[in-house]
């Protein structure tokens, strides 16, 4: 019997190692990929090296597929129909051979890179455990990631799972190891936008230059029925990093018991991320998520929420005064 359940165990832990080796994906697999090589009918099912590839270049010429995640989910299909768009190919929402090859075309740089973790992105602090009630945050004295593979995952506008399928059974808290990486930038563009145009019915934001050329494409979540975004044009009021949330009773947001104003501290995990643009409509602005994996999937209360590095890097472009357009 002891010889059984020994069998049993091995085989057990040998199908596990064959699961991780079938899911594991490679920095030089992805780097290499090419639209020959995809699945289609699969993407779902697993990560696609090509869909990697293809998420990361769009994302470094500024037509933002979300959380890169290697899956043909409705914000890369978005991202998609809009570089078709701007380079004159046929407006459709998937990997044609044509928009394949103008997309490789963007940028001659790896894709995936190999990143070696450094001591701040280790050292913290961290939350324990992200309060799921907004009443709860208040005590918080920062809404800090949970965990370096969040913080890391974010860092490289990553989905986590990707980036533990990159990095199998590694722990993502270790000073000096190297793990494999979207190469994408965080640096402010040098570009400055003359107008947004938030498109209600696509779910997306669009930045544009004083010529009326696409700078910058992103999903966003626009309103909800309980609390619509605005209508007509308006102006960037101001700019905060790091901001505080203000809640307020009259918002009545479903799921706030509390009839008291109370305030949420700064941090990736507060409830408007990492950067508000404020809008001339009172009340109302553009702003990151804790939830970037949400983006344009789930409602807002009545805001443009993005992911937090879309929203970061709209605001380095953006100044008081910048026209924003509603779009029904």
């Amino acid at each position: 019997m002891a010889h059984f359940r020994l069998a049993l165990t091995a085989a057990a832990m040998l199908l596990v190692l064959c699961a991780e080796r079938a899911t594991a994906l490679d920095l030089n697999q992805v780097n290499g990929a090419e639209l020959s090589a995809a699945r289609p009918g699969k993407a779902r099912a697993q990560i696609d090296p090509v869909l990697v590839k293809a998420q990361v270049l769009l994302d470094r010429a500024g037509f933002s597929p979300g959380e890169i995640d290697g899956r043909a989910g409705d914000n890369f299909k978005k991202a998609m129909a809009a570089f078709a768009a701007a380079n004159d190919l046929d407006q459709e929402d998937r990997l044609t051979p044509a928009a394949w090859e103008k997309l490789k075309a963007t940028s001659a740089e790896p894709v995936l890179i190999k990143y070696t973790i450094e001591e701040k992105d280790v050292r913290g602090p961290f939350l324990k455990k992200l309060p799921a009630k907004m009443e709860q945050m208040k005590t918080l004295n920062r809404l800090d990631y949970t965990s370096p593979l969040e913080a890391l995952a974010e860092k490289f506008h990553m989905s986590q799972s990707l980036l533990k399928a990159l990095n199998p059974r590694l722990s993502f808290d270790k000073a000096g190891e190297g793990i494999a990486v979207a190469n994408v930038s965080n640096d402010p563009p040098d570009a400055r936008v003359a107008k947004i145009e938030i498109d209600k019915s696509k779910r997306e934001l669009r930045a544009l230059s004083k010529t009326g050329d696409l700078i910058m494409m992103a999903p966003a979540s626009i309103g909800s029925k309980e609390k619509p975004a605005p209508s007509g044009t308006h102006k960037v009021n101001a700019v905060t990093s790091n901001p505080t949330y203000k809640y307020n009773p009259e918002y009545a947001f479903k799921g706030v018991k509390t009839k008291k104003p109370f305030t949420i501290k700064p941090g990736p995990n507060n409830p408007v991320g990492v950067v508000w643009i404020a809008l001339s409509v009172k009340g109302y602005g553009i702003h990151g998520t804790p939830e970037p994996s949400q983006v344009s999937k789930t409602q807002s209360h009545g805001c443009i929420r993005l992911t937090n590095w879309d929203a970061k890097k709209l605001a380095a472009m953006v100044s008081k005064g910048t026209a924003v357009a509603f779009l029904e």
